[in-house]
């Protein structure tokens, strides 16, 4: 039991008059010293408790030189994310061959890594090289908002990807009709519609929340269990809509795609060897960009909100390191992409010839 006295100290410290120009009195509530982050009542209103107006990351490394390195590192990785999926979506555009729904998705898979690294990228590699890691409040609503709409942008792209290759390869007399331009333009917005939806719920979930002063994010952007975990609220129930709303989406997708891959896999057998090496080179492409998306993905966000030492790194993979393969792999293994490179690389040299003469 709280002697009196100290009941009534911990009120007069727990409450700051201060008069503004109005003459109206405004307060805020501080929690007193025996009371914890996770067990603030939720229900006090955000405008009253949540004073936070920016927020600092601690990065991915404290090492000065660990972060000059990491500024190169991810400079160039940047660069060759931009640089190779803008060359992706030239080749996709400029080329009537490659006016297919295949291709038709590779331009909005190529569009959507380079919003979705943009999101985090920029901001991280002005960070190695930054004294203060800050971020306004409302620039740290905006990345969430960001990174999650274009993360499940690409999550339902690449899903609806692989019903492409399910409908060429197990049935290529009925292709042209469940592939028609209609269905591909309905499976493209709706793949972005709901990613906007997913992206809204995910960051009004966060940030209804109170922050009571709490600054420091144990990462290199605004994700969502770094910042929960800064909530001076319970935080159960979020955990749980996070994990239904991120974690099964991811989950859920990834099974339709190894499903999809499997019956593909089952209806090769029946073909001929350059069918089967062709299929194959193009849906083990495919594949090799899920799973490096997919399980660092399901890996964060399938579980509450306990973070990890090895989180940050896992996050690298899904954030920059797919963005940055997604073009080399579609390219190099690839024959349709790579000779469409070199016709409109051979066009240029022409016209270039033709304005020199």
């Amino acid at each position: 039991m709280i002697s009196r006295k100290r009941l009534f100290s911990n009120i007069a410290e727990s409450f700051r008059f201060s008069n503004e120009k109005d003459d109206m009195v405004t307060f805020t509530i501080r929690p007193s010293e025996n009371q914890s982050h996770s067990t603030s009542p939720a229900w006090i209103p955000m405008e009253v408790v949540n004073n936070v107006t920016e927020f600092i990351f601690l990065g991915l490394s404290q090492d000065p030189r660990m972060q000059l390195m990491f500024f190169a590192l991810f400079l160039v990785f940047y660069i060759v994310i931009m640089v190779g999926n803008l060359l992706i979506l030239l080749t996709v555009f400029s080329d009537p061959r490659l006016h297919t729904p295949m291709y038709f998705f590779l331009s909005n898979l190529s569009f959507v890594d380079i919003a979705y690294s943009s999101a985090t990228a920029p901001k991280m590699i002005a960070d190695f090289i930054s004294e203060k890691k800050t971020i306004s409040y409302w620039g740290c609503v905006t990345q969430m908002f960001t990174f999650h709409f274009f993360g499940c942008a690409e999550i339902f792209v690449l899903t609806v990807m692989a019903f492409d290759r399910y409908a060429a390869i197990c049935h290529p007399l009925r292709y042209t009709t469940i592939m028609s331009a209609n269905v591909c333009s309905v499976l493209a917005s709706l793949s972005w519609l709901g990613a906007l939806g997913h992206s809204f719920v995910q960051t009004v979930l966060t940030f209804q929340l109170p922050f009571c002063n709490a600054q420091i994010i144990d990462h290199y952007f605004c994700d969502v269990h770094p910042v929960l975990k800064l909530a001076c609220a319970d935080t159960s129930l979020v955990n749980m809509l996070v994990i239904a709303n991120s974690g099964l989406i991811s989950l859920g997708c990834f099974l339709i795609l190894l499903a999809s891959y499997t019956v593909i896999l089952f209806s090769l057998r029946k073909r001929s060897a350059e069918s089967r090496r062709k299929a194959l080179s193009t849906c083990g492409s495919h594949l090799t960009v899920v799973i490096f998306f997919f399980v660092p993905c399901i890996f964060i966000y399938l579980r509450p909100s306990t973070t990890f030492p090895l989180d940050k790194a896992v996050s690298v993979f899904y954030t920059t390191i797919t963005p940055m393969l997604n073009p080399l792999i579609y390219t190099l293994r690839n024959e349709d992409v790579k000779n469409a490179m070199k016709r409109l690389w051979s066009r240029k040299i022409s016209l270039k010839e033709k304005q020199k003469g």
